[in-house]
């Protein structure tokens, strides 16, 4: 049975020795897959493998448990949250920033997370009531890590990246709060100052950490490969490598968070949004490779569709990612075959 590997599930048994297209041995004949086997496949760019046919279609027999973080892990993700809570203050007191206070807050999350492969499951089940802000500094060095794991960067580096999605937004902490929390419009001039954050992030962290790197993706993030984001309104290649990682990390995190003036947006939704502004805003190979590593971890997910009914995830489409194959009861529905019908809500 040849399929395409956005169509494996974990359990399906490979029939022949899979390859890159260096020629380089992935996996053996024989091999039962995990999700860390499907992603690897994934990475390596490998489109269709051969597999023993399964004895049932039927999702509901495959005995998948629940995703659940574990006490650690939650303890240390709120201890991050914690920890850039205090950062922030520190800034807009005016003080420096300490390179201990920040490792000490941010790498013990990543490793409670370093071996985890479902991202997907990993952003639903972590939540917190603390303010935008705040988690979503957390989310974006945790995503900036997997990105940079996910392009093959050393740990060291993959770490680097991460400290500074942690730190990207860490200007905001001299913006007013009352324009950062306004739930209406903001007038030009409050938009103004809001954009302002990039230049205060570079000068807090360059003054405070003399990291020239990590400050740059504190100017950069916003800019845009077309030029249209801000502050400089650089465009492609004067945009700092790891400013173009965190700024796909910043986007998806914001549009999948509860703001004062925004609701969250669903998920593969969400990744809909990347795929369109990879086609001009944002680096389209590192853009690419974040869906294409997220995908496969949406099999198995319960989804809302527009009509109103409920299913179940069973398959990607390999021709068309954000609309995958659902079962709805005894039912299987293509949603590629079916115009006007859209995910609307993806849950554990």
């Amino acid at each position: 049975m040849r399929i395409h590997v956005l169509q494996l599930i974990v359990g399906d048994k490979l029939i022949s020795d899979s390859y890159n297209s260096v020629g380089l041995h992935l996996l053996s004949s024989g091999t039962v897959l995990d999700a860390g086997d499907i992603l690897m496949l994934n990475r390596h760019n490998i489109d269709y493998v051969d597999i023993l046919p399964r004895e049932t279609e039927d999702p509901e027999q495959d005995e998948r448990t629940q995703y659940q973080v574990t006490p650690e892990q939650s303890d240390c993700f709120h201890k991050a949250i914690d920890g850039i809570k205090q950062l922030f203050k520190c800034a807009g007191f005016g003080d420096k920033l300490v390179n201990n206070d920040v490792e000490t807050a941010f790498n013990p999350l990543i490793q409670s997370f370093q071996g985890e492969k479902d991202v997907v499951s990993l952003l639903l089940s972590l939540n917190s009531q603390d303010d935008y802000t705040y988690q979503h500094s957390v989310q974006v060095g945790m995503l900036s890590y997997y990105m940079a794991k996910w392009m093959y960067k050393s740990d060291k580096e993959a770490l680097l990246i991460g400290k500074a999605g942690y730190l990207h937004d860490i200007g905001k902490s001299k913006i007013d709060p009352s324009i950062l929390e306004k739930p209406g419009k903001l007038t030009n001039d409050e938009y103004n100052e809001i954009k302002k954050h990039t230049i205060y992030g570079y000068e807090i962290i360059r003054d405070s950490l003399q990291d020239n790197t990590i400050a740059l993706v504190a100017l950069q993030h916003h800019e845009r490969f077309d030029g249209s984001g801000y502050p400089m309104r650089r465009t492609k290649t004067e945009i700092h490598s790891y400013s173009t990682i965190i700024a796909v990390a910043d986007v998806y995190s914001a549009m999948i968070s509860n703001r004062v003036y925004q609701e969250s947006r669903d998920l593969l939704f969400v990744l809909k949004e990347l795929h369109r502004m990879s086609f001009g805003q944002l680096d389209p190979k590192i853009t690419q490779i974040f869906i294409r590593n997220m995908i496969p971890n949406f099999i198995g997910k319960k989804v809302s569709l527009s009509d109103g009914r409920a299913g179940t995830i069973v398959m990607t489409n390999p021709s068309d990612f954000f609309r995958p194959l659902i079962k709805i009861k005894n039912e299987f529905v293509d949603l590629s075959q079916l115009n006007g019908v859209e995910i609307t809500q993806i849950a554990m």
